[in-house]
C-alpha cells in the first residue's frame, strides 16, 4: 500500500485527490492549518472521516513539517498547500511570497533530508506565464514566464526550486502547471463559483445584482476532478519532469456569466455590474494552455467540458441555497 502525504488536503484539489488516491488503495495523510471555526476546516473531507489521517501543520512552520514527515514516511508527496487567491495576493503579498515560495523550499529541504526516496509533486500555476502568449495564442513549457501578481511571482520561484532540487540532488521532483480548474467545491470568492452562486441566488429572489471585476479576462477552465488525475500521472511518470494541464479552450468571464445565467433562464446583462474593487492592479488578460504533450506522453484526457462543469456547480447551489 503506497503512502501519500498531501499539503492543502482540505482544499478543492486536496479533497478530490484524496478520494482518487483512496480509490486506488492508497494510505492518505494530510496536513491542515488550524482554523478558528472547526466546521470550516475540513468540510470537504467530512465523508472521508476514518479513512484518512490528518495533522496540524503549516508550510512556514518547519518543526511541524519535520514531525509529520518523520511520522508518515511518505512514498508520494503532493504539495498543494498555498495562498491560492490571486486577487488577494495583492493585499497580502508578503504572506503570499512566504507561503507559496519559502513554503515550497521548506517542503523540498525536508523531503531531501528525510524522504529522498519519495516522489514529489508541486502544484505550479498558469499564473506564472502572466501576459506572455506564443504566436498561436497558447502557453506551453517554452513560453516565457512573466507573472503579473505576487501569487504568480511566488509560484515561479517554487517552480524553479523544484527543478533545482531535482537536478542538484537527483530527486524525483516534478511540476504540474495547472491552468484554472473549478468544481462545486471551489471557494465562492473565486469568480466561477461566485458567478454560479450569485446567479442561483438571483434566480431564487435572494439578491438582485452580482458585482464582478474584469468581464473580459479570458481563462482556460477545467474541472478539478480531471486535474487531480493528471497530478497522479505526472508524479508517477518514469521520468520526473514538467507538464502543462489544460483544456486548450478559453472563455471570458463574460462568456461564463452568459452561459450560467442562460442555463437558469436569465439574462446576465440585467443583473451583473462591474465594481472596480474587484479589478487587479495589473490584469492577466488571457490564458490558454497547450497540454498536447501531457495527452501524448501520459494519456491524460479530461472527462468534463466547460458546460458540464458549470451544470454540476449550478446543481450544487440549487440544492444548498
Amino acid at each position: 500500500m503506497k503512502r501519500a502525504l498531501i499539503t492543502g488536503i482540505t482544499g478543492q484539489d486536496g479533497s478530490y485527490l484524496t478520494e482518487y488516491l483512496l480509490s486506488m488503495d492508497y494510505e492518505v495523510h494530510g496536513i491542515m492549518r488550524r482554523h478558528s471555526v472547526a466546521e470550516n476546516q475540513n468540510s470537504r473531507l467530512y465523508e472521508l472521516n476514518g479513512h484518512i489521517k490528518t495533522y496540524y501543520g503549516d508550510l512556514l512552520d518547519y518543526p511541524s513539517l519535520v514531525r509529520i514527515f518523520q511520522k508518515v514516511q511518505p512514498d508520494e508527496i503532493y504539495n498543494l498547500g498555498a495562498m491560492s487567491h490571486v486577487r488577494i495576493s495583492y493585499d497580502i503579498p508578503s504572506f503570499t511570497i512566504q507561503t507559496n515560495a519559502l513554503g515550497v523550499l521548506n517542503m523540498l529541504e525536508i523531503y531531501r533530508t528525510l524522504s529522498p526516496h519519495a516522489k514529489f509533486y508541486q502544484a505550479s500555476s498558469s499564473e506564472m506565464f502572466g501576459n506572455s502568449v506564443d504566436d498561436d495564442n497558447m502557453q506551453r513549457l517554452t513560453t516565457p514566464m512573466n507573472p503579473v501578481s505576487p501569487y504568480g511571482c511566488a509560484k515561479v520561484m517554487g517552480y524553479n526550486l523544484v527543478r533545482h532540487y531535482r537536478h542538484a540532488y537527483k530527486l524525483h521532483a516534478c511540476n504540474g502547471i495547472l491552468f484554472n480548474h473549478e468544481s462545486p467545491r471551489r471557494g465562492s470568492n473565486f469568480v466561477t463559483n461566485k458567478v454560479v452562486k450569485g446567479a442561483v441566488a438571483i434566480k431564487k429572489g435572494l439578491q438582485d445584482k452580482l458585482e464582478l471585476g474584469n468581464m473580459d479576462s479570458y481563462r482556460d477552465w477545467g474541472h478539478s476532478k480531471d486535474y487531480v488525475r493528471a497530478m497522479h500521472l505526472i508524479l508517477n511518470h518514469n521520468i520526473p519532469d514538467e507538464f502543462v494541464v489544460a483544456t486548450g479552450i478559453t472563455h471570458s468571464v463574460r462568456d461564463l456569466c452568459h452561459i450560467v445565467f442562460e442555463k437558469l433562464g436569465l439574462n446576465y446583462l440585467d443583473y451583473v455590474v462591474q465594481n472596480p474593487k474587484y479589478m487587479r492592479p495589473e490584469e492577466l488578460k488571457y490564458l490558454k494552455g497547450d497540454a498536447s504533450r501531457t495527452r501524448e506522453v501520459l494519456g491524460w484526457r479530461p472527462e468534463y467540458t466547460f458546460e458540464t462543469m458549470l451544470e454540476e456547480m449550478i446543481e450544487r447551489w440549487m440544492k444548498e441555497i
